[in-house]
C-alpha cells in the first residue's frame, strides 16, 4: 500500500473510531507533515483523496473538517496484480477510437499531439530532396534493419545521453507499434506469461490479445509508478516471458520513473531473466533541462528491448519507429521481413535528410516549451471549470491529464455523453482489463487553447454536475 493510502485508511480509521467526529477539525497540512513524517505531496494527496470519496470537506481559508455525514469507508486500493489468461479489449478500443476521428469532434481523446506543431513544411522539403536522388537501389538498401544512415544517427543521439548502442542492433519499424509488437513476439509464444501496467497503453493489452498471451496487470500509481513489490510477487508466482512498461511519461498516467526506480527495475527483471520491452515514445517530451535516461541505460545483461519513434516529436505521418534489440535484432529483423517486408524506403530517407539539417534539437526545445505552456493553460481552464469533486492528476511531460471523477461515475457513459456533444475523451476502460478505472479518462492538452476548447471544456463540466448531481450513473 502506498504511503498516501496508509494515511487515507489511518485517518478513515480514526473518523470510525470516533477520534474525529463530523464537523471536527483535521489537522492542517502542515500539522499532518510534522506529525506523520510524510512529505506534503504524500499529506495533500491523502487529503484529496479523502475529499473526492466524501470522507472530509475543504473549506476556503479554514482548512479539512470531517464531512457531515462521512460516507462508508473508502474502497481498497486495486488488486496488486490482476491475472487475465485471455485479453479481449480490442472491440471496445476500436469503438472509442473510431468515434472519435471525426474532424469536428474536440480531440481531447486523441492520443497524438496536435500535427500543427511539427516542421511539416521542411520535412516535405526533405521528401522533395530524396525523391530527386532515389532510385531502384534504395528500397534494397532501406530493408531490415533499415537505412544504415539513419541507424547511424539514431545511435548517436543514443550515445549523447551516455547510453552505447550499436547501430547493427537497431531495426527501423513502421512506428513504434510495430518495433513494440515485433519485439514481444521475438520473446514470447502463445500462452506465455507477460506483465503490463495497471493501467497502460491500450496498445499493450491489444498486441497480447492478438498474440494470445496471458496479461499480469501490476498496480501502477499516478505518482510513483509501477508497484515494484507487486512485480517481484508477480514475477515469483508465475512464470513470466516478458515486462512491457513505460518508464519515461507514461501513457495514460503520465508519471516518469525516478533514475533510482529505474535502476531497481532493470536488477529485478535481470534477476529472473525477464526480456524489459520498454515504450519509450514520450522521452522527448520532457519538460526540464535534462532528458530522463531510458531504463535501458542500467541493462548490463542485454535484457531490453528499447522502442521508439519520430511519431509522437516529429512527424505522426511518417510511421517511423525502432527497436534497439540487442541479441533479438536478427530474429526481429526476420519478423518483419514476414510481416511487413519493410519500412517506407522515401520515409527513412527523408528523415535521414531533415536530421542532416541540425534542425531536430531546436524543434524539440520549441516543442516542449509549446506543449508545457498548453498544458498549463488547459489545466488552469478545467480547473476554473470542473467540480471540485474532480480530480486532476497533472505530470511535468508530455501532454496528458489524468482526470479522475467522483465514485460512481462512469467515464465511458460520459465519453459517449460528450460525443453527442463533438467531444471526445479517451475513458480509462481503454488501459485496463480491469474495473479499476471505470471513473478516469485521459485528457490531451496538445491543442491550442482557443473559444472552440473552451467552450467544450464548459460542456464537459456541465456533464459531469449533472451526473454528481444525481450520483447515478450518466445516461443519454
Amino acid at each position: 500500500m502506498k504511503k498516501y493510502q496508509r494515511l487515507v485508511q489511518q485517518i478513515i480509521d480514526q473518523i470510525a473510531l470516533g477520534v474525529w467526529h463530523p464537523g471536527d477539525r483535521l489537522p492542517s497540512l502542515r500539522e499532518q507533515v510534522a506529525s506523520s513524517g510524510m512529505s506534503l505531496m504524500t499529506v495533500s494527496h491523502a487529503y484529496q483523496m479523502l475529499e473526492s470519496q466524501g470522507v472530509i470537506v475543504a473549506r476556503p481559508q479554514s482548512g479539512y473538517y470531517v464531512a457531515p455525514q462521512p460516507q462508508a469507508r473508502v474502497p481498497q486500493p486495486p488488486e496488486q496484480i490482476r491475472r487475465d489468461e485471455q485479453v479481449d479489449i480490442n472491440t471496445y478500443i476500436f469503438d472509442v477510437l473510431q468515434a472519435s476521428t471525426d474532424a469536428s469532434v474536440v480531440p481531447f481523446g486523441s492520443a497524438f499531439p496536435d500535427p500543427r506543431l511539427f516542421p511539416l513544411a521542411q520535412l516535405n522539403r526533405s521528401l522533395a530532396n530524396v525523391s530527386k536522388y532515389a532510385n531502384a537501389m534504395s528500397v534494397i538498401e532501406n530493408l531490415p534493419p533499415g537505412n544504415e544512415a539513419l541507424r547511424h544517427a539514431i545511435a548517436r543521439r543514443y550515445a549523447q545521453q551516455g547510453v552505447n548502442v550499436s547501430p547493427e542492433e537497431i531495426v527501423i519499424t513502421a512506428g513504434a507499434l510495430e518495433a513494440l509488437n515485433l519485439s514481444l513476439q521475438a520473446v514470447t509464444e502463445p500462452g506465455d506469461w507477460v506483465i503490463v501496467e495497471n493501467p497502460c497503453f491500450y496498445g499493450a493489452l491489444q498486441a497480447l490479445e492478438r498474440l494470445r498471451l496471458k496479461a499480469l496487470s501490476v498496480a501502477t500509481d499516478a505518482e510513483e509508478g509501477i508497484d515494484l513489490d507487486a512485480l517481484a510477487q508477480a514475477l515469483n508466482d508465475y512464470p513470466v516471458k516478458a515486462c512491457w512498461l513505460m518508464t519515461n511519461a507514461q501513457n495514460p498516467l503520465g508519471f516518469t520513473l525516478s533514475p533510482e526506480k529505474k535502476q531497481k527495475l532493470v536488477a529485478l527483471l535481470s534477476q529472473h531473466n525477464v526480456a524489459l520491452i520498454e515504450d519509450d515514445v514520450y522521452s522527448e517530451l520532457y519538460y526540464g533541462r535534462d532528458k530522463p535516461l531510458p531504463a535501458r541505460a542500467w541493462d548490463e545483461q542485454g535484457i531490453t528491448l528499447h522502442c521508439s519513434s519520430f511519431s509522437k516529436c516529429l512527424v505522426a505521418g511518417f510511421r517511423i519507429g525502432w527497436v534497439a534489440a540487442g541479441r533479438h535484432a536478427r530474429r526481429i529483423q526476420q519478423l518483419q521481413l514476414m510481416s511487413t517486408l519493410s519500412t517506407s524506403s522515401p520515409m527513412q530517407m527523408a528523415l535521414v535528410d531533415y536530421l542532416a539539417t541540425r534542425r531536430y534539437d531546436a524543434h524539440l526545445r520549441r516543442l516542449r516549451r509549446q506543449l508545457a505552456e498548453r498544458k498549463q493553460q488547459a489545466w488552469q481552464a478545467l480547473r476554473r471549470h470542473l467540480p471540485a469533486e474532480v480530480r486532476i492528476h497533472r505530470s511535468e511531460s508530455g501532454y496528458f491529464l489524468w482526470i479522475e471523477l467522483p465514485p460512481g461515475l462512469d467515464a465511458g457513459e460520459l465519453g459517449e455523453q460528450a460525443l453527442r456533444h463533438q467531444i471526445s475523451i479517451a475513458p480509462g476502460r481503454m488501459f485496463s482489463t480491469s474495473d479499476t478505472w471505470h471513473n478516469f479518462f485521459r485528457f490531451n492538452t496538445s491543442w491550442a487553447w482557443g473559444e472552440r476548447e473552451e467552450q467544450a471544456a464548459i460542456r464537459l463540466a456541465e456533464l459531469i454536475r449533472q451526473a454528481i448531481s444525481a450520483r447515478t450513473p450518466l445516461s443519454a
